[in-house]
């Protein structure tokens, strides 16, 4: 099961009732984040989240509503006693910009590791996560990620008895890991079928719509996906400093064939955001206005 937040919703700055675009998701103990802008320790802290297992922060790029409360994130975290290594993921420059901001806290009592994004797409593979990075569209180089959690096929004990694999090994190879035993070399294919359907989400914020976005986005179980703008006339703007509608992100959500999108990164000037969802649900129908605090638990299909 994956547990996933979507921690604030707001884009350029903090408002007192909007905290800025972050999300973080749980599964199997480790938590993962994806930007974090000013604030976003307190919303954690309203959700009842804890830093202490946030072992992967990503960040899409380097505006500082995306990056700005990174320091009091590690900050809470060495707080909480952490020492195990944090993993940082984002584009080239990475290590440069985190170690400026960092300045005002140079003593952490866990070392951070750097994986500096430079291709257009980037797969890695993180404490049980399959992460892909893709390069999006705005006015400095920016990143949207997907999550998938993968899931094994099923184990046939048939096979573990046909090919004489005793018991004690059989939790092994279900975990995908190989066996050289006194009784033999026992391997996963031996004893389990075709990979079964895992669990998918897309985060994509400031961006004008991609075809990088609608590719990687396709089938996911809940698409996340910046709307900076509702009114059809902010058009030009969106186009103007690259980000996107609405109605742009609802069109992505149907092209790409997402089970869920939610609505994200919204401009300080949007109130009311709820007053133009009919018109976005009117092209698809499954989107839903994002607010902070928002989660859902995501679980393997029953088969």
């Amino acid at each position: 099961m994956l547990d996933v937040c979507l921690l604030g919703t707001g884009g350029m700055m903090p408002l007192p009732y909007r905290w800025l675009t972050s999300l973080m998701t749980r599964y199997n103990g480790s938590n993962l984040l994806i930007d974090c802008g000013e604030g976003t320790q307190i919303a954690i802290k309203e959700k009842g989240w804890n830093f202490k297992s946030i072992d992967t922060i990503c960040f899409t790029h380097y505006h500082a509503d995306h990056i700005s409360g990174l320091v009091g994130i590690l900050l809470a975290m060495g707080n909480a006693d952490r020492t195990e290594p944090v993993t940082l993921v984002g584009p080239k420059g990475l290590e440069r910009v985190v170690n400026a901001l960092r300045v005002i806290a140079p003593e952490l009592p866990f070392p951070l590791s750097f994986i500096e994004l430079t291709e257009p797409e980037q797969c890695l593979k993180l404490n049980g996560y399959g992460i892909k990075a893709f390069r999006v569209n705005h006015n400095v180089v920016c990143y949207g990620y997907t999550l998938e959690i993968a899931r094994a096929g099923r184990f046939s004990v048939e096979q573990a008895e046909k090919y004489g694999i005793p018991k004690k090994y059989w939790s092994i190879l279900q975990k995908g890991q190989d066996v050289d035993a006194p009784e033999g070399h026992f391997t996963p294919d031996m004893v389990l079928g075709n990979a079964r359907k895992g669990i998918k989400v897309t985060y994509t914020t400031d961006t004008r719509p991609t075809e990088s976005i609608r590719i990687n986005a396709a089938d996911a179980d809940l698409f996340i996906c910046e709307g900076m703008y509702a009114e059809k006339d902010k058009i030009k703007k969106a186009k103007q400093y690259k980000h996107m509608t609405f109605y742009e992100a609802a069109q992505l959500a149907k092209d790409a064939g997402v089970k869920e999108m939610w609505l994200t990164h919204f401009s300080p000037s949007l109130v009311h955001g709820e007053s133009y969802m009919d018109q976005v649900k009117a092209i698809y129908s499954n989107a839903h206005l994002g607010k902070d605090g928002m989660s859902v638990e995501l679980d393997f299909e029953e088969e």
